[in-house]
């Protein structure tokens, strides 16, 4: 008797189809799309931003990074503080002033976990594209509800420089 073992995914677990043109488990998902376009403007937590968050995490999906723009008015900024999950920003557009020090249109920015960010200002405004995801060391997953879907921001001494 020829009997065919199925080879197993060692890292989902999932019996691998071995279909060509299908995906390697029924585990495995496919792509999400986005578009900045479908979305609205919402405020974000300090005055003179706004963002479109494209993709963020939820209840039923709380792995999902944060990714989507920040637009940032000029003269807007915001203060030195801290985080536990990871995050990469890429400037699209405006000069900011970061720890001193001027970064442009094309700069990529990575801050590992945790993390703290130095005072950030702009005179010129800009677009920053953000991915904030779980700290790999910290197992921290960025914070959306409250921060960028504010419907009022608070003052900025209320805010808590420590998340």
């Amino acid at each position: 008797m020829n009997v065919k073992t199925a080879k197993i995914d060692p890292v989902t677990n999932s019996e691998v189809s071995g279909e060509k043109g299908k995906p390697l488990t029924a585990a495995h998902q496919a792509m999400r799309v986005s578009h900045p376009d479908d979305l609205d403007w919402s405020l974000l937590r300090y005055e003179g931003q706004t963002t479109k968050m494209m993709f963020h995490p939820t209840q039923d999906d709380p792995t999902i990074p944060n990714a989507g723009l920040v637009r940032y008015e000029p003269g807007s900024g915001h203060p030195l503080h801290s985080h536990y999950f990871a995050q990469i920003w890429y400037v699209l557009d405006g000069t900011f002033l970061i720890g001193g020090k001027a970064y442009g249109p094309s700069t990529m920015i990575f801050h590992p976990d945790p993390h703290f960010e130095h005072e950030l200002k702009t005179e010129t405004g800009g677009t920053i594209l953000y991915v904030q995801y779980m700290g790999p060391t910290t197992r921290q997953a960025p914070i959306y509800d409250g921060r960028f879907n504010v419907a009022e921001r608070k003052k900025l001494e209320d805010e808590t420089t420590a998340y």
